[in-house]
Order: C-alpha cells, then sequence, then structure tokens
C-alpha cells in the first residue's frame, strides 16, 4: 500500500519531454553526439552550422582529423580533397550519432548546390555511399536538401529513382510543403522559430502566444492539409525559439528540438494535451490544390516572409559550409607541411 503513493506523485510530476514523447516523434537537433545522449530522442539532424560548432569541440578532433587523413588519401586538386573531406566529416558525426539513436540521422548536401538539381542528386549519392562504405543501411539515413524547386525535384528523383529518403529544409510557405507532399519525399521540416523571427522584425507586434504564433500556425495548417488529404510525408517542426511552441505542436509527427530546450522539456512538469490530430484534421476547411512549377514559383513569391527567410537560410548555410572550409584548408595544409 505504501508503495502508491510515490508511482502516483511520479505519473503527476511526468516532465514534459515524458509526455511529448508519447504524442510526437522527439529528434535532437545537434552535431554535439554527447549532448544527444542525455535526451535519448529517436532521431538526430544536422545542419553545417551545427557540425561547424561541434568540429570545433575538443571532443571530436579525431573526426576531423580521420577526415582530413580520408581527403589526403583520395587526391585530387585541393577543391576536391576539401569536398572530399567535407562529406566524409558530415558522415563521420552521422556514423557517430546513430550509435546512440534508434531511428535516423538527418546529413545534409551542401547548400551551395540549392539550385542545382543535378548537383544536389549526385552529393546525395555520395553521401549515402560514405554511409554504406561505413557500414550504414541507407535506410537509417535522411538526405538534406533546401526547399527550392530544384530541391524538392531532387527529392523526388532521389526516392523515386534511388530509395533515398529525403529531409526537405528551410520550409516556410505552404507552396513549399504543397510541391514536396506531391513530390513525395520521405519528410519535411517546416521551421518555426524563424518564420516568428521575421514577424518579430517586421511588425509592431514582439511578442506571441503560442497559439498564435505565426510559426506555428504554418506548421499546424501544413500537418492538417497533409493529414486531410492522406499525405504520407512527415512533417517535422523545426527551428524553435521557445518551448511554448514546441508545446502549441504537441501531436506533430516529428519535432527536431536543440539540446538547451529538450533540457528545459525535461524539468518542465506542466501537462500537455495533443493540439495536432489526424481527427481534426481530417475536419478542417483546406482546400487540395495542385502546383506545377510556375504555380509553385508565384504562391511562393506571393509569400514575402518565405521568400527572404528561404534565401537567407540557404546564404547562412552556405556561410557556414565556407568557414567549415577555411578551417579544414588550414588544418590540410597543416597537415602536409607537417610530412
Amino acid at each position: 500500500m505504501p508503495n502508491n503513493t510515490p508511482v502516483k506523485k511520479q505519473k503527476m510530476e511526468e516532465s514534459a519531454l515524458d509526455q511529448l514523447k508519447q504524442h510526437t516523434v522527439v529528434v535532437a537537433d545537434t552535431g554535439d553526439f554527447n549532448a544527444i545522449e542525455e535526451y535519448k530522442p529517436q532521431d538526430a539532424t544536422t545542419n553545417p552550422s551545427l557540425i561547424l560548432a561541434a568540429a570545433q569541440m575538443p571532443d571530436y578532433q579525431h573526426l576531423v582529423n580521420d577526415a582530413i587523413q580520408y581527403g589526403k588519401n583520395l587526391g585530387g586538386s585541393e577543391d576536391e580533397q576539401i569536398n572530399n573531406i567535407l562529406d566524409k566529416l558530415f558522415v563521420s558525426f552521422g556514423v557517430e550519432i546513430l550509435k546512440k539513436i534508434p531511428g535516423r540521422v538527418s546529413t545534409e548536401v551542401d547548400a551551395r548546390l540549392s539550385f542545382d538539381k543535378d548537383g544536389m542528386v549526385e552529393r546525395a549519392k555520395r553521401i549515402i555511399a560514405l554511409y554504406k562504405e561505413a557500414g550504414i543501411d541507407k535506410e537509417r539515413i535522411l538526405i538534406k536538401l533546401s526547399s527550392t524547386w530544384e530541391g524538392i525535384q531532387a527529392g523526388k528523383v532521389l526516392e523515386e529513382e534511388y530509395g533515398i529518403h529525403c529531409n526537405m529544409t528551410l520550409l516556410f510557405s505552404f507552396a513549399q510543403a504543397v510541391a514536396c507532399a506531391e513530390a513525395g519525399v520521405t519528410l519535411i521540416s517546416p521551421f518555426v522559430g524563424r518564420i516568428l523571427d521575421w514577424h518579430v522584425a517586421n511588425s509592431n507586434k514582439k511578442s506571441y502566444e503560442p497559439s498564435e504564433d505565426p510559426g506555428v500556425k504554418s506548421v499546424s495548417k501544413i500537418y492538417n492539409y497533409y493529414k486531410k488529404f492522406g499525405y504520407k510525408t512527415i512533417v517535422m517542426g523545426a527551428s524553435f525559439r521557445n518551448t511554448g511552441e514546441i508545446k502549441a505542436l504537441t501531436g506533430c509527427d516529428y519535432l527536431t528540438i536543440s539540446p538547451k530546450l529538450l533540457g528545459d522539456l525535461a524539468k518542465d512538469v506542466s501537462k500537455l494535451t495533443p493540439l495536432l490530430t489526424v481527427k481534426e484534421a481530417q475536419a478542417s476547411d483546406l482546400e487540395k490544390i495542385h502546383l506545377e512549377e510556375r504555380n509553385f514559383r508565384w504562391l511562393h513569391n506571393e509569400d514575402q516572409m518565405a521568400v527572404e527567410k528561404l534565401s537567407d537560410g540557404i546564404r547562412k548555410f552556405a556561410e557556414d559550409a565556407i568557414k567549415l572550409e577555411k578551417m579544414l584548408k588550414e588544418r590540410l595544409s597543416s597537415a602536409e607541411n607537417g610530412k
């Protein structure tokens, strides 16, 4: 009898993170795999900015050194070596992350290829080949591509012709979400926090209740559209600024969350209820639309926030890829001079 009380108390004080995991697949948004171990997510996502940060941490220098040695062994021009080192480094982080999680890791194709459909397809195939060399099946990998028209069509080719699963990132507009669903990609990452950032910067309103947050409303609409019309593409909310946004999307298929916000959720004991459900989605009044390239470009262009945030996101990921390259070039040069 005395045992009942602590059990009840423990159940009452279940963390928001544990409650969220009952309704939504929780994904860790980090390249720091030591942080991943702590919160036990299903999947993990990386991007050039996260890898740049992790590659400068002392814990991960052996991965950087191994990637540089790999690039040197393959030879070729400096640019070819750096490309090979970059891909190897991204894959090496992915391999280590996969040791810590039961699900999949997302590895990003260079953002500078965002308008080059064939270039993205070839780079994705190379990344998958590197994972295969490391003994990792392609079923455990999601290739991240920018949600440009070219990126979405690259995703379609990779899924249909090569069975390579794709995660469409930098997704801000409803047009992008519809095109991704029609392309049959595995997963999309609609950004929440960056949408909020834009509205805060471009309007007089500086704070929002979670249910009124423009990023939350965007993801909720996409989720409802996908579920109403039976699309299989997974909706994974991304880029959160606070736990209120996350809790307001309880019930979304997946949510990818930074270690800091995972920590905040682990300490939070407020009650969560699913706010997104298939039943409510099917009752929504959304109408189905079909997008050819010209309709996609027009509809996306009508959304000023999405146009600005997509181009800004591509530039920022490209900048971080260039910084990472610069760091690797310096290391490669040091390694060669140290022969």
